[in-house]
């Protein structure tokens, strides 16, 4: 099939060139920003200015130049461009979209933004490529060169079962007071299709459970229930996690606290990567700040050491956040998590560390039997207001 590039729109206006052009062809999204060679290193660690930087109270962070309202009125226009040019290429029938959305020297970042309702409106075939597969095709096409692809992609909406499912386990406590008290490991099962997801989040979901068979070889009795959970669809929104904590702590719209919530001691997360732990985000939680520091005092030649009360989001310690509870994440060292790894055709096993992924584990364990150990929970910080979800 015959292949025509489309420019990024900036109206709905800039559509209509296209009209008429497009039935039968493969549309091929310009590359707004080709690839500039970067001089980082591959893979890179936390230096000790590095840390104490995180550690250091955080700069007071500029004012917005553009109120929050403009700044909303501005993602849903784009968003309704980008409705406009799906229904106007399904419309003046094209076959199919190529697109590329970042990667250098042969990664290339993926991702979707057509909805996965079971009533969502059919969308075009979509075929990811390299920046610079992608570019070649756009300069020739741009050249008067005429272009064919041969195309053929087999795909399937799962509609069977619409659930999402978490992975939970636990090591049940047994102190007579404590034990209905529970400590949650946490990290994500699912991931991007365009690789095998090992560090995002493969990574973390092998390291809670290795956690947790470290705790049960020990033979050591933890006084609170130990709880680990592998969370779905986390990519699509923390589904998993939100959903868990809505149903059996509380739902952030109306903050009305389900018994559960008293309950929980503490969630810690693992989702950066495969690189070591090199400490803690405390969250805000001044109080638990010196408590962490204290756990962290027998990993400090291990590498981790840094407490920071900086917020970090994005995973699903936020789902617990949101409503009261001391839900935190890890530290890691970045290595080759940003650009290379996250969300990328390079995102297999090859990229971990094995020496990395088991003085994770360790440092969670320890800070696992520490949360169940305790005669009090952690510290938490004020509850939340309500927060009424986006419309």
């Amino acid at each position: 099939m015959p292949v025509v590039v489309m420019k990024a729109p900036t109206t709905e206006a800039d559509l209509d060139q296209y009209k008429g052009k497009l039935r039968g062809k493969i549309v091929a999204m310009n590359v707004p920003t080709p690839p500039k060679p970067s001089t980082d290193p591959d893979l890179r660690r936390y230096s000790d200015e590095d840390l104490q930087k995180m550690a250091d109270p955080a700069a007071p962070r500029p004012a917005s130049n553009m109120p929050d309202a403009a700044a909303m009125a501005t993602r849903r226009a784009q968003a309704a461009l980008r409705t406009k040019v799906s229904e106007m290429l399904i419309s003046e029938g094209a076959a199919a979209v190529l697109s590329a959305r970042g990667g250098i020297y042969g990664t290339f970042n993926t991702t979707n933004g057509a909805p996965y309702a079971a009533d969502a409106k059919p969308a075009l075939p979509e075929i990811e490529m390299t920046i610079e597969d992608q570019l070649r095709l756009i300069r020739l096409v741009d050249a008067g060169i005429p272009v064919e692809v041969e195309m053929e992609t087999k795909t399937r909406f799962q509609t069977q079962d619409l659930k999402g499912y978490n992975v939970v386990a636990e090591i049940p406590g047994t102190d007579r007071k404590l034990k209905s008290e529970v400590v949650m490991l946490g990290a994500h099962i699912d991931s991007w299709h365009a690789a095998t997801g090992a560090t995002d989040n493969a990574a973390g979901c092998a390291v809670m459970m290795e956690a947790v068979r470290i705790l049960k070889a020990t033979g050591l009795k933890p006084r609170r229930t130990i709880r680990v959970a592998l969370w779905g669809e986390e990519e699509q929104g923390l589904h998993g996690s939100r959903n868990y904590v809505k149903n059996h702590f509380a739902d952030p719209a109306t903050m009305q606290l389900k018994p559960e919530h008293e309950k929980l001691a503490a969630y810690f997360n693992l989702d950066n990567g495969g690189g070591k732990i090199r400490g803690i985000y405390a969250q805000g939680n001044e109080a638990v700040a010196p408590i962490f520091s204290q756990w962290l005092k027998p990993f400090a030649d291990l590498g981790a050491s840094t407490v920071t009360l900086r917020n970090t989001g994005s995973t699903d310690h936020i789902a617990f956040d949101a409503v009261g509870l001391p839900g935190f994440q890890f530290i890691q060292d970045g290595l080759d998590y940003f650009p290379q790894t996250h969300h990328t055709n390079q995102d297999t096993y090859d990229r971990l560390i094995a020496d990395d992924l088991k003085q994770a584990s360790v440092v969670v364990a320890s800070f696992a039997y520490d949360a169940a150990m305790r005669d009090q929970k952690l510290p938490r910080k004020t509850l939340p207001t309500p927060v009424k979800p986006a419309q």
